[in-house]
């Protein structure tokens, strides 16, 4: 830091000092920020100014949908109405949300100077030049990438206040993210998350390494302090723990605060698996027949998990498995998996009530396949995925929230359209598929799920029965359950990524279900009988939880404690493979059906707008409309 650089940071801890340091506790809002904030976000904006009049760092992490962006725009509002500071202060944030952030900063706060620093080399040169310079600025507003790729001229900055969105984003202290944070000359950092604990201990001591170096210096001291050494030191572990948490973590709950938001409801529909999709299922068991018999490495085996899982989606995200060519969209896009029934069982009901839906899935081209569907059926759409431009991604939000919309459905993948995205005016959230962790999917959840939001909204989470797919979805509630016990019940539990024995015994979950008939397993049930023996398994499964959840207290987490208890999976109930596997590989039917020419515009507008070689299982795809032939991508 040159001489010049550190008047300038003592000029401003001057100011701090002489502005009056302590006591602060508003009433009311500032005049300058725009809409009416609620009590707990008032009481949410009072906690960030005692930080800064203390002089500390924090965490504002606040259960995602109540608010967060605009308790941390009031902040810089407050400092520019009362204090006379403008800044300047660094927003650091994923790429897809930069636009949302830019947006409400104008909404709730215009009198704030804000500088989108994002685009290409050219537009980066512009902005730098003309708009990134000292009094021309309150708030630069940037992506992950930009805060590494730019770190040589936004370093020339000194930062009153460097807020990170989705803060967990850098819970890896040795990521490259991470390290460039820290390099950044800032008098106060904020974290922002929805999600404070992923996966275990160590990445909140990441958090708060980050915030508080000088204190939590040593991982290894952190672990040692907050190890559960037996059942009789929990509770002063986890006291421990809430006294160190205290002082600059703020976590409420929309059940606590959010008493006029209405509940939201879970409901697991489970659907059997189509004649195709059982041979495919069978077929990758029969493939790696003796990893799964004897246990092979994690890798090997992590794979196996991600195609039976691609299988359960949809097995034309196999190359071969799509009739043709020609492909053709027709009643078999539905027919040849399982949870495409039940979507169209669903569906039709949905919009009879005037529900609008969002469906997640984490792979893109099961979104393709989505949008096959859609437009079979006269479905009219959205779609985000990773894939998506800023532009394009706002300008879709913006069609499916306008008043009057007629778009019935948003297609968005779990990833890339859980983050930083208000659609509260849909009711119902499909999960197509879940993801590994199951905060992705409460981050999904929650783009309806939030303020503004009107109606009851309903989860409904697909999961293909017998598979691999039940037991991932058991082993998400149980991650939940624990991360539950740290941050919001105040009880502690380490928790493991998933080993390899975990995903053996997942991969080998319902084989014998699987080989003992070669038959579609999907019925003709009616969909209101579908969703009634979902609630049913739904309660099921949250009473398991609940006992998990008080049985965990005494749970002592070491090397050879197995988190998750896999039913049927004793030595001697394990299934032996090479007796249920079939030798006759039946090849997939081979369907095809056209489409009226009345779809030809829209399908040959959709186009263009296919990606192809996404994760290594994307084909062409042509579709025969009519006697034209058209190759999509």
């Amino acid at each position: 830091m040159t001489e010049e650089e550190e008047d300038e940071e003592y000029l401003k801890e001057e100011e701090d000092a002489l502005a009056g340091a302590g006591g602060t506790r508003l009433v009311s809002q500032p005049s300058c920020i725009k809409g009416k904030m609620r009590d707990y976000q008032l009481a949410g904006l009072n906690w960030l100014i005692r930080l800064y009049e203390n002089g500390i760092n924090g965490i504002l992490a606040d259960e995602m949908g109540l608010g967060k962006t605009l308790q941390t725009i009031s902040l810089l509002g407050y400092l520019h109405e009362f204090r006379g500071i403008t800044g300047p202060h660094m927003v650091v944030a994923p790429k897809s949300t930069l636009g949302n952030w830019m947006k409400e900063i104008q909404r709730f706060c215009p009198i704030l100077r804000a500088v989108k620093f994002l685009g290409n080399p050219e537009e980066r040169n512009h902005i730098r030049d003309d708009l990134l310079q000292p009094g021309k600025f309150d708030v630069c507003v940037t992506s992950f990438e930009m805060a590494i790729k730019e770190k040589s001229a936004l370093r020339r900055f000194s930062w009153r206040y460097i807020i990170i969105d989705e803060a967990h984003r850098i819970k890896n202290e040795n990521s490259l993210l991470s390290k460039t944070m820290r390099i950044y000359n800032t008098n106060y950092r904020l974290l922002i998350t929805g999600t404070p604990l992923q996966n275990n201990l160590h990445e909140l001591w990441a958090l708060l390494n980050f915030l508080l170096p000088e204190i939590f210096s040593s991982a290894e001291t952190f672990d040692e302090w907050f190890q559960i050494s037996g059942e009789n030191d929990q509770q002063e572990v986890v006291q421990q723990l809430h006294k160190v948490l205290r002082p600059f973590l703020l976590r409420r709950l929309k059940s606590d605060v959010e008493k006029g938001l209405p509940p939201k409801k879970e409901t697991i529909l489970k659907v059997g698996m189509s004649q195709m999709q059982k041979q495919y299922y069978r077929a990758l068991l029969q493939k790696d027949l003796e990893v799964i018999n004897a246990g092979g490495e994690r890798k090997r085996l992590l794979n196996i998990a991600m195609q039976l899982r691609k299988c359960c989606n949809h097995p034309y995200l196999f190359q071969g498995a799509e009739p043709g060519p020609p492909y053709t969209t027709g009643e078999h896009l539905v027919e040849n998996a399982g949870k495409m029934v039940l979507l169209d069982k669903l569906l039709p009901k949905l919009k009879e009530r005037d529900s609008r839906v969002l469906i997640f899935s984490q792979m893109t081209r099961l979104l393709d396949i989505l949008e096959d569907y859609l437009m079979y059926r006269g479905y009219q759409y959205c779609r985000i995925d990773g894939n998506t431009g800023g532009e394009d991604r706002d300008a879709s939000i913006e069609a499916f929230n306008k008043p009057g919309s007629e778009k019935f459905v948003f297609l968005l993948s779990t990833r890339a359209g859980g983050l930083g995205i208000n659609l509260a005016t849909a009711d119902v959230v499909v999960l197509y598929d879940s993801d590994w962790n199951p905060q992705a999917d409460l981050q999904a959840q929650d783009r309806a799920h939030r303020i503004g939001q009107k109606k009851e909204v309903q989860v409904f989470r697909f999961c293909t029965e017998y598979t691999i797919e039940e037991k991932v979805i058991e082993r998400a509630y149980k991650k939940l359950a624990l991360d539950a016990l740290v941050i919001q019940q105040g009880r502690l539990a380490e928790q493991k990524t998933v080993n390899k024995d975990d995903l053996l015994q997942m991969v080998r979950f319902g084989a014998e279900m699987v080989f003992s008939s070669k038959d579609s397993t999907i019925t003709d049930e009616d969909i209101d009988r579908i969703i009634a023996k979902g609630e049913e398994t739904t309660a099921e499964l949250d009473a398991k939880m609940k006992k998990f959840t008080e049985d965990a207290i005494k749970f002592k987490m070491d090397d050879n404690a197995e988190l998750y208890d896999f039913d049927d999976e004793k030595d001697e109930n394990k299934v032996d493979f090479k007796k249920l596997v079939s030798d006759n590989w039946i090849e997939p039917p081979r369907r095809e059906t056209t489409l009226s020419l009345i779809t030809l515009s829209k399908r040959f507008a959709k186009v263009h707008q296919r990606s192809l070689g996404s994760q290594g299982f994307q084909e062409c795809r042509t579709c025969m409309i009519s006697s034209f032939s058209i190759t999509k991508g």
